[in-house]
Formats: structure tokens, C-alpha cells, sequence
């Protein structure tokens, strides 16, 4: 099992890889780019926060995030983006999800 150091420094850059648990021939994040852009977006109106960079690759992402000063809540912001995401893709989609849910490491 691994056990990861987060910082939490409020206000500071954070760097994050995300992955589909099934990476394997799986394309859910660029098949599903407008929804997972949009579910970016809802998030940002919600709970404010820079992406100085993002990578979008088939089956997992990387980002560079600046929070705003005096905020160190990174995982509510995954925690949106996340669910918007599962919520919006298609029946099949989400069979492929389940086994294939987003992991933040």
C-alpha cells in the first residue's frame, strides 16, 4: 500500500496525477473531453482555483493547480470534478467507469 505526504499549504501550487483504475486500452478521458472540461469549469465557479498547467491523456491526467491564498482544499475541488464527470458520461460509459473510477495520487 502506498502512503503519500501531501502538503497543504494554503494558497500554494500543487502538482497531481490522476488515473482510471483500469488503464489498460481504456480512452474515457479524451472520449469524454467536453465533459470533463465542463465538469473543470463548474468547479472553478464553485471553489476557485488556477490550473497553470493540464495534460489530458486517454486514461489518466496530470495538473498544476494554484489555490488562492488562505486555501489548502484541494480534495473537495477533485471531489466535484469527479462526481460532475461520472454523473454526465453515458450508460456504457459508466459500466467502464466503475471499473474504471479516476484515482488521485
Amino acid at each position: 500500500m502506498r502512503t503519500y505526504i501531501r502538503t497543504k499549504a494554503k494558497g500554494g501550487r500543487y502538482f497531481f496525477t490522476v488515473n482510471l483504475a483500469e488503464r489498460q486500452n481504456n480512452d474515457l478521458l479524451i472520449a469524454n473531453i467536453e465533459l470533463l472540461r465542463e465538469a473543470f469549469r463548474i468547479t472553478k465557479r464553485q471553489h476557485p482555483f488556477i490550473i497553470d498547467a493540464c495534460v489530458i491523456l486517454p486514461e489518466h491526467l496530470h495538473c498544476i493547480w494554484q489555490l488562492p491564498d488562505g486555501d489548502n482544499d484541494f480534495s473537495t475541488r477533485w471531489r466535484l470534478i469527479k462526481s460532475h464527470f461520472s454523473k454526465n458520461i453515458t450508460l456504457n460509459e459508466r459500466l467502464t467507469l466503475c471499473t474504471g473510477r479516476l484515482i488521485l495520487i
